[in-house]
């Protein structure tokens, strides 16, 4: 289809099955260097379906905030996740002033956390010089720790809300019911006790999220005592009460709902109990995994890798 010669002509777009209304005006003036404007420049010949729509392979979630922005220069008010998303869509369709804007947004709002945090990134920087770092129950919310050394630090209870741990070496932390909702684990070597923990909404794409070995024996002490005292106690009720008390404190209860963990690395993760409704664990090793039970309805398992991995009474 050729460009009409009226700039203000109605386009339909199918963007990844929604379908929008716009106008070639619309699509070409605000962003002239874009993918779009190139589209209905008139340089380009673009198909239409039977019904007179232009498709576009894209997921179109964010789709009206794209068109929004290029009507009237409007950014929307997006989690921090939301904006990764829609950063994505932006340079897809190569939006500079959008991609400009969102970096700013993300910026502003990482400086505005850190104002409220009770410890800066060379504060942190200053304490893990030490052996035992513990920032149990701080509030760290948008501290960019990538990159940095964090092996055996204690962040349970802290709340770690869009905390940058890309590429940092969380092996042996403590996430114990940590709040990271948001944060970004890129590539970071994350493994930890994430016992109660909520990673809702954190992103942890190629993250390895091994079950550390401490951890793992750790979780077994409880059943090395209650076999050792149940063999040795004669009483039946006080048998049953230590070997129930056993099994609960080997129970995880992670909550990855809504996390990214698009090629990670769980293999021989421990996550029994966990919560990972809408999770996306495309393309992630979860070879050898423990998901005896757990709620895999709702998770996004494509191209994951599940040999040997323990799936006795997961609902699928």
């Amino acid at each position: 289809m050729a460009k009409d010669s009226d700039s203000s002509s109605m386009v339909r777009l199918n963007i990844g099955g929604k379908k929008f209304y716009t106008t070639i005006d619309t699509l070409t003036r605000r962003e002239p260097e874009s993918m779009l404007a190139a589209m209905f420049s008139g340089r380009h010949t673009v198909c239409q379906d039977s019904e007179g729509y232009i498709f576009v392979d894209r997921d179109g979630k964010h789709f009206r905030h794209i068109l929004n922005w290029l009507r009237d220069g409007a950014v929307p008010t997006l989690t921090e996740s939301e904006f990764l998303e829609l950063l994505r869509e932006a340079e897809y369709y190569q939006l500079l002033g959008l991609i400009e804007r969102i970096h700013a947004v993300i910026n502003k709002r990482k400086e505005d956390n850190e104002l409220d945090t009770e410890l800066t990134r060379i504060d942190i920087i200053k304490c893990i010089q030490s052996e035992k770092v513990r920032f149990r129950g701080l509030n760290l919310s948008g501290l960019d720790l990538s990159k940095l050394d964090l092996s055996l630090v204690d962040f349970s209870y802290a709340c770690l809300r869009n905390v940058f741990f890309s590429r940092a070496n969380l092996q042996s932390a403590k996430f114990r019911d940590v709040d990271a909702e948001g944060s970004i684990f890129h590539n970071a070597t994350l493994h930890a006790c994430l016992i109660d923990c909520s990673f809702c909404g954190a992103d942890l794409r190629s993250a390895h999220l091994q079950l550390a070995r401490s951890l793992r024996q750790y979780l077994l002490l409880p059943y090395v005592y209650a076999y050792v005292i149940s063999k040795t106690c004669h009483n039946y009720w006080v048998k049953i009460a230590i070997l129930n008390m056993a099994h609960l404190l080997h129970v995880l209860t992670a909550d990855l709902t809504n996390a990214n963990l698009e090629g990670a690395n769980l293999e021989g993760a421990n996550l029994k109990g966990a919560k990972l409704r809408n999770a996306n664990l495309k393309g992630a090793n979860l070879q050898r995994a423990y998901l005896r039970h757990v709620n895999l309805r709702d998770t996004h398992l494509e191209g994951a890798k599940l040999d040997g991995a323990n799936l006795l009474g997961a609902i699928r």
